[in-house]
């Protein structure tokens, strides 16, 4: 799980780095240059721009209606992701047969429980890499989104509720939220997945406290995106694993 996690944050930081971190303060306009400009933060900062004007100009509810549309068109990803985690999960019982069939250490073993470990990926049609695709078409996506946000001057000169959009949440009332629904999140995904991760557990409660800071920090837009984002994946969460949770009973029930 550690290598997991690190090759997780990795792609997140090469990823960065690829899609122009270096442009997150310049305004994105028809004339920004790059292909990450023209053909990811544009598009998306035209179409914010064009959902705020079909509901009387508010920016507020156009990041609303546009995070949960954006989240609506990588949910597939996601339920392809779930899929293979099931799957993967499902195989564990025989994985944890062929280390102990081939628990020695030395090179000749471990040769052979890579090959026996592959043969019951290809018997099963299970793909161990495939969880990281969805990650990796995912997030240039959500990164484009961060950034049309963050770099669209005329959502800056707009309020929403008790906050402007361009500057930080005065009474702390979002970001707060922002850190309350990443909790909300994190701890509903650990419980459906049932891991018991020590790893997982501290990062339960270190990521709100991530986004609680980044949100004082950063216009009250992104911290408005976060918890629409956050609202979304909290019911999505729930609706995806509550069919495991039930299946997973029933075939509990039934060996009783």
């Amino acid at each position: 799980m550690r290598k997991k996690v690190v090759f997780a944050l990795f792609l997140i930081l090469l990823i960065g780095l690829l899609t122009g971190c270096s442009d997150l303060h310049k305004p994105i306009t028809p004339e920004s240059t790059g292909i990450w400009n023209e053909w990811f933060v544009w598009p998306l900062s035209w179409f914010i721009t064009k959902v705020a004007d079909f509901f009387g100009g508010s920016y507020g509810i156009s990041i609303i209606v546009c995070t949960i549309l954006v989240r609506l068109v990588i949910l597939p990803l996601m339920i392809k992701q779930l899929q293979n985690s099931r799957a993967m999960q499902a195989l564990q019982p025989e994985l944890m047969k062929l280390r102990e069939k081939y628990s020695s250490k030395d090179a000749e073993t471990q040769k052979k429980l890579q090959q026996e470990t592959m043969l019951l990926f290809q018997k099963y049609n299970v793909n161990p890499l495939a969880g990281c695709f969805p990650i990796l078409i995912q997030m240039p996506i959500l990164i484009a989104f961060y950034h049309a946000i963050y770099r669209t001057p005329e959502i800056r000169e707009h309020t929403f509720l008790w906050f402007s959009l361009g500057h930080p949440d005065k009474f702390f009332i979002l970001p707060l939220i922002a850190a309350v629904t990443t909790f909300i999140q994190q701890k509903l995904m650990v419980g459906r997945m049932g891991n018991a991760n020590p790893q997982m557990a501290v990062m339960t409660y270190i990521f709100p406290i991530m986004i609680a800071i980044a949100a004082i920090n950063f216009p009250s837009a992104l911290a408005l995106y976060w918890v629409i984002g956050n609202i979304f994946m909290i019911f999505q969460t729930y609706f995806m694993y509550a069919p495991m949770k039930k299946e997973s009973k029933e075939t509990g029930g039934a060996k009783k």
